[in-house]
């Protein structure tokens, strides 16, 4: 098949938050779209209307759009957020293709290879526990399949006078077998007479996801159906679907399962699987691509980081595993860790803002940024020093929270904190308020990292000090924390935003607790 005509398309249901098992597969139709240099479609299947979820297509086409995954065809969001559709081959909403679903199945009926069945739930509920009583699959007992033209006449006004409409079974061979060849489970055999007669059309008028999906995928010429191995079973219907047509049917690719740590199918009754809570966190959208391109795709190199660019680049379909993939979020957070340490300060900076607002840390003023702990208003170039210490330390913007509010507010101080291990409350304080003084000699041009370090040493040791007996305390008092990057590096940070004045300040305050 020419790579120029390669369509693939993603089909979620507008059902509210956006899977992130959902994602992975978007990205990994997405990526072969883009490799095979061929057309990413997306289309949405609302058939299902008992989940329908006002908003769900609006809010799944931003985080698309935020993660990069720009659909060029069907479903996209235009420069003012609007939801609308581009393509030749629409209506891109199921709901709006029901002439067209009701047109084929009066096809499949009038050729024999689908039957109307008028059986109630009264009784398909009955025949099901028949089955499971006798220990055999719930199957349907074709009880509608032989009626002749008259006794489907018949049946018809019956249900109608119960108020009822029909659906529309699929006739499923009686033996034989149905071969899959998929690109990525290889070759898959099912024995018809396993296979149930399927609804195709359901008594509301709408078809069910076997209908919609052959017909859209054949009408709309798509050649790779990209989807979760949870489909596999009702692969071989919708071969058989094609054959009813007598349509070519496209390639199958059905990708490995995005597990929990415990194997079992990702899902949010064990921990969170919503994207935009991802987002939301802080994990930038490079990291997020990169580690979800992992989940089942293997590049075969010893290569870990890649660029969206790479990844189209390298993307293959044969690379792709049959087993699980596990979402690791640990492996995420030390991605996401990687990208934020090769951003610039100032990127960084930009990023902590809203989570330093959400907060109450700060407020972004015309002149600058107000900080609510000091009444004054501090540079971008003091938010990107914060940013160049404690950027060494996310792994997600949202952690930046209490650890930082150091910067912003004076330090809360728990007096059993600030003294060394092997020093006294007495001498502690001492140690203090001698550094205090000696800070106060230093000129605020020589606050800088390095002359701290070499100055602040040469003075413990001319009080004959020991270094943790002076620095430990120091860090403290001016953080009010025990982790923190070192007390040189936070002492310039805040000079230079708040004043050489708020660094002694801090450490005469924490001596006079003691």
């Amino acid at each position: 098949m020419d790579s120029k005509n390669v369509r693939v398309r993603f089909a979620p249901s507008p059902t509210g938050f956006v899977h992130i098992g959902n994602i992975r597969t978007a990205l990994f139709g997405y990526l072969f779209a883009r490799h095979e240099k061929g057309t990413f479609i997306l289309r949405i299947e609302d058939t299902d209307r008992n989940r329908l979820v006002e908003g769900a297509v609006e809010h799944l086409l931003s985080v698309m759009e935020q993660l990069g995954i720009v659909p060029d065809e069907g479903f996209y969001l235009d420069d003012n957020g609007q939801v609308k559709t581009r393509g030749e081959y629409g209506p891109y909403l199921q709901s709006e293709r029901l002439p067209i679903y009701q047109k084929h199945v009066l096809q499949l009926i009038q050729d024999g290879k689908a039957y109307y069945c008028f059986c109630s739930e009264k009784r398909l509920e009955e025949l099901r526990i028949e089955q499971t009583a006798l220990k055999k699959p719930p199957m349907y007992d074709r009880h509608c399949r032989g009626l002749n033209k008259d006794e489907v006449e018949a049946e018809r006004a019956r249900v109608a006078a119960e108020g009822r409409n029909p659906v529309v079974r699929q006739v499923m061979p009686l033996e034989g077998q149905t071969v899959i060849h998929d690109k990525i489970f290889g070759t898959i055999t099912y024995e018809n007479k396993t296979l149930d007669d399927q609804i195709l059309l359901k008594s509301d008028g709408f078809p069910t996801y076997h209908l919609a999906v052959v017909v859209d995928d054949h009408l709309m010429q798509i050649t790779h159906v990209t989807r979760t191995e949870e489909w596999i079973p009702s692969t071989p219907k919708h071969l058989l679907l094609y054959q009813a047509f007598g349509w070519e049917p496209p390639m199958f690719a059905h990708l490995p399962l995005v597990l929990n740590p415990d194997k079992t199918k990702l899902s949010k009754r064990q921990g969170d699987v919503s994207t935009e809570s991802f987002l939301k966190k802080g994990y930038l959208r490079e990291a997020l691509i990169n580690f979800l391109a992992f989940l089942g795709w293997n590049p075969k190199t010893e290569q870990e980081i890649f660029s969206i660019e790479e990844l189209i680049a390298q993307f293959d379909l044969a690379k792709v595993n049959k087993a699980g993939a596990v979402f690791d979020v640990n492996k995420l957070d030390w991605i996401n860790g990687l990208y934020i340490r090769k951003m610039s300060n100032e990127a960084v900076a930009e990023k902590l803002v809203p989570y330093w607002t959400q907060d109450g840390y700060l407020e972004q003023q015309a002149e600058g940024y107000f900080l609510h702990g000091y009444q004054q208003v501090v540079s971008l170039e003091y938010l990107a020093l914060v940013a160049s210490l404690e950027k060494e330390r996310l792994k997600k913007f949202s952690e930046i929270g209490e650890r930082s509010r150091f910067y912003f507010h004076p330090p809360i101080y728990d007096p059993a904190i600030v003294v060394w291990k092997k020093s006294t409350p007495e001498q502690t304080k001492a140690n203090l308020l001698s550094l205090a003084k000696f800070l106060e000699t230093i000129s605020t041009e020589e606050f800088t990292i390095t002359n701290l370090e070499s100055k602040i040493k040469e003075f413990i040791a001319e009080q004959g000090a020991d270094n943790g007996s002076v620095l430990w305390p120091m860090r403290v008092a001016l953080t009010g924390l025990e982790k923190s990057p070192t007390p040189f590096e936070v002492a310039s940070v805040l000079a230079f935003g708040l004043g050489k004045k708020e660094v002694v300040k801090r450490l005469e305050l924490a001596a006079n607790l003691l």
